[in-house]
């Protein structure tokens, strides 16, 4: 990202303070983490290339060493990152994520690490999209469920195609999530990854109707029928119009012993 104005957009849509711990996924050259450093958080820096992660600390440390010591940088894969890996606790996502790996990222990272509370996340327009989408929506899917087990996300603006170097040939959203302050009850008594199956199940044929996907897949065609109508889901409807909240009911009485 070469265009200041748009880093500081970023900055300032993200509500950092100076006790924050950022988690920097992807840094690239640095603009975005100079930005970040600027409002004298602390930022840990995640970076899959080894030659960009050993030249950041020195375009730190080139323009703005007061915030020198505020930077980590760490040269690994970020699917792989856990919390054992870091040596502080980050409570916020800041990143202009890779964007082959952008869900997966915002996906593992809020799943190992419970003290990130916020995330502000630049990704493609479309991913954007679906990552914010609501139940019954064209685009609505996986990410779309998975992301609302552990908060809310919207669309918090726009980035120019011009923002970047070399110019891409896609569009930029970014995307605001923000984690439940309280377990939400539809969590009790479900395991996450049981849910994860069922929601990936139930999108790996969008056309088919709940009763015939899960029929197909080794359940009982009467007894689930009997079971979605108990939940009051009708068992002709597809896995798009399903909340976060019926996959995991539903996951509970078909799954769980």
């Amino acid at each position: 990202m070469v265009d200041s104005g748009q880093v500081q957009k970023i900055v300032d849509t993200a509500k950092i303070h100076a006790t924050d711990t950022i988690l920097e996924v992807g840094p690239g050259l640095g603009s975005l983490t100079l930005g970040l450093l600027g409002t004298n958080a602390s930022v840990v820096a995640v970076e899959l290339d080894k030659r960009l992660a050993d030249l950041l600390p020195s375009t730190v440390e080139r323009h703005a060493p007061e915030f020198a010591d505020n930077l980590s940088v760490l040269s690994q894969d970020a699917l792989e990152l856990k919390p054992s890996s870091l040596d502080v606790t980050p409570t916020k996502l800041v990143a202009n994520l890779p964007y082959n790996v952008g869900t997966q990222i915002l996906l593992t990272v809020l799943s190992r690490f419970e003290s990130v509370k916020s995330a502000l996340v630049l990704v493609q327009a479309e991913v954007a999209e679906r990552l914010c989408a609501a139940p019954g929506s064209k685009v609505y899917g996986i990410p779309s469920a998975k992301l609302n087990w552990f908060g809310s996300a919207t669309i918090a603006g726009v980035v120019p195609r011009s923002a970047f170097f070399p110019v891409p040939r896609v569009d930029s959203k970014l995307v605001h999530f923000v984690r439940h302050t309280q377990p939400k009850s539809f969590t009790t008594g479900v395991h996450r990854d049981d849910v994860f199956s069922l929601i990936n199940l139930g999108f790996s044929q969008r056309r088919k109707t709940l009763k015939s996907l899960l029929g197909q897949s080794g359940f009982d065609k009467i007894e689930v029928a009997e079971k979605l109508d108990s939940l009051q889901i009708d068992p002709l409807a597809r896995a798009e119009t399903l909340s976060i909240e019926q996959f995991a009911t539903l996951s509970k009485i078909l799954l769980t012993p």
